[in-house]
């Protein structure tokens, strides 16, 4: 029987090592990227159309994942035919994500300048569990956290920003985040040793 101790060392073994084949699977929240830039400028161009704003932004959600396997082409990181042991858990991770669409629908029915809090906090639910299976929960967690506090911030006290700036920022914190996770995904050189061959006694 296997100890579990020494079961959570390979695990950890095996998705740090997933973290840096994959180099966090930063196709994902580059998607991100484009999806909030795009709702962020669509805010600035239309900034009182808010019910267009809204459905373009549940419309084009769809299209966030199909977006991420294709720039995972783009940069040769196929994450998706990637096997790990605990990798089977990032469908139940984007399922509990989905979870939160049902406020989000309500709150374009009943108050729509909500809509764009929902979204931003509702979207990065998984994001602790995907930092989980990559060995990198805390820089993930971050990332979910951040973005909840500064849309929270931006929400209330700030309201103008609501569906131009704030989009903005989230994609702002999707570069941050994946500025981190490739710095952190770089593999660390084995530190330079002397030569003692050369050395006389």
């Amino acid at each position: 029987m296997v100890d579990s101790i020494e079961l959570k060392k390979a695990l950890l073994a095996e998705r740090v090592a997933s973290f840096y084949r994959l180099k966090g699977g930063f196709p994902i929240p580059m998607a991100g990227i484009f999806y909030w830039t795009m709702l962020g400028t669509l805010g600035y161009l239309m900034p009182t159309q808010h019910h267009f704003w809204i459905f373009v932004a549940f419309f084009s959600s769809g299209f966030m994942f199909p977006l991420a396997i294709l720039l995972a082409r783009l940069f040769r990181n196929n994450f998706m035919s990637d096997r790990t042991a605990v990798s089977d858990a990032i469908v139940p991770a984007f399922a509990s994500m989905l979870i939160f669409w049902p406020i989000a629908i309500s709150a374009w029915w009943t108050y729509p300048p909500i809509v764009p809090l929902v979204l931003a906090i509702g979207m990065s639910i998984h994001w602790p569990v995907i930092g989980w299976l990559y060995g990198r929960t805390a820089l993930f967690t971050t990332h979910a956290v951040v973005r909840a506090i500064v849309c929270f911030i931006l929400w209330n006290w700030f309201p103008s920003t609501r569906f131009s700036l704030m989009p903005l920022v989230v994609a702002f914190i999707y570069l941050a985040t994946i500025i981190a996770t490739l710095i952190m995904a770089t593999p660390p050189t084995a530190e330079p040793t002397a030569d003692l061959s050369t050395v006389t006694p």
